[in-house]
């Protein structure tokens, strides 16, 4: 007698194919033996773990769910279906660290997608709520657990941690020197600068009611002498400046520009000019220092930008500030005082407003970067001299505000 073939065994394709018709028809039980044969016939087969996940999902198999997508994430780790059914599992089995970890990844992921279906979009707003009320959450105890050791430190000590500790709480970014020409290198990429590198702000500071008569006479005698501040080549293409170009919505009044004194001007203000020629401005050939009372109108912003090189460090000494003015580098936003001044890296994003129905006037002026050796200073200006004369102009002071 002859010994009849064996019958073909079904493919994993096969499988799968029953085990969906299972589905739906809402026959989970049925579904499941079929995709657990089809996953040992094709390990590699991302869909059928995919499959097998949902129809245990169908069976509020826990376990079992979780185990499936693992196994998909195992044949890709970036799979966006699985990274998502798998936040879905941890957010619902209240596992809420793990669910924000892969709530993020589905964000990274379905980021770099060019077309998102409706659902998808769906997702993706779930995914950032959830991530910011965790991240709400867990900055709150932390926040509370941390308030003793707080108490034990000043201001100046907490700043740099409260901004590690913000940024890995989900509530700030942190910014780094972005520079349209020369970059030091290895410079501390600090927003606000501390006070204690520069002595002289106490000195500059007194000297303000002599430095605001002279602005407020400049504009009672109708602001002769003052400039746009943004004046662009013709023929520029159109940029973030493009509606600041020749407008006295910013305007300036300069006392140094790129390391050329402008004697008239000087003339007019002399307090200012004394006052400034006492501090260690930062002198480079053709480039620094820039000293100017800059002038914003009522109703106007300046984009966020980037400054020039880190080289300098940029001075501001509030003069004359209505209320609904403010100013923002990187994640700070500081409100100008009066009479008050602080020291800033613009190569890092910065952007200021003045939303009131008055003028805002501060002076500003370059000084040095103050984590530059005094070698380091005498070599850069060394390096610029040769620089132009040999033609070449890299450059250091265009924007500053």
């Amino acid at each position: 007698m002859t010994a009849q073939p064996a019958a073909p065994q079904p493919t994993a394709a096969q499988l799968n194919a029953a085990a969906l018709t299972a589905l739906g028809q809402g026959d989970a039980s049925r579904a499941v033996p079929l995709l657990e044969a089809a996953t040992a016939a094709d390990p590699a087969g991302l869909p059928l773990w995919l499959n097998l996940a949902a129809a245990r999902r169908m069976l509020a198999d826990t376990p079992g769910e979780r185990a499936a997508l693992k196994r998909a994430l195992e044949v890709d780790q970036r799979d966006l279906t699985a990274n998502l059914r798998l936040a879905e599992l941890h957010e619902r089995e209240g596992e809420r660290a793990q669910a924000a970890l892969r709530w993020g990844g589905v964000l990274m992921i379905a980021g770099q997608l060019p077309n998102r279906t409706p659902a998808l979009e769906s997702a993706l707003a779930h995914a950032q709520a959830y991530l910011a009320d965790y991240n709400t959450g867990y900055a709150r105890a932390i926040d509370t657990a941390l308030a003793p050791v707080r108490e034990t430190a000043d201001a100046a000590e907490l700043r740099r941690f409260d901004a590690c500790v913000a940024a890995a709480t989900g509530r700030r970014r942190i910014y780094t020197n972005n520079c349209e020409g020369v970059h030091f290198p290895f410079l501390p990429a600090d927003e606000f600068f501390e006070r204690k590198h520069f002595p002289w702000l106490a000195n500059l500071e007194a000297a303000t009611p002599a430095i605001r008569a002279e602005f407020e006479a400049l504009i009672a005698s109708g602001g002769e002498g003052i400039s746009p501040y943004v004046e662009m080549a013709p023929g520029t293409p159109r940029n973030i400046w493009s509606e600041l170009d020749g407008k006295l919505d910013w305007g300036a009044f300069f006392l140094w520009k790129f390391g050329d004194r402008i004697e008239e001007n000087i003339a007019r203000t002399p307090e200012t000019a004394r006052t400034l020629s006492q501090l260690p401005l930062a002198e480079m050939p053709r480039r620094a220092p820039t000293a100017f009372f800059s002038i914003l109108k009522p109703g106007t912003r300046l984009p966020p930008h980037t400054g020039v090189s880190n080289l300098r460090a940029i001075c501001h000494l509030a003069l004359v500030v209505p209320p609904g003015c403010g100013f923002r580098v990187g994640g700070e936003v500081r409100e100008w005082r009066e009479g008050e001044a602080f020291v800033f890296d613009d190569t890092i994003e910065h952007e200021a407003w003045n939303d009131s129905n008055r003028l805002r006037a501060v002076l500003i002026f370059d000084v040095w970067n103050p984590h530059l050796t005094p070698r380091e200073r005498t070599l850069m200006q060394d390096y610029f001299r040769i620089a132009d004369s040999s033609g070449y102009d890299p450059a250091v002071s265009r924007v500053s505000d």
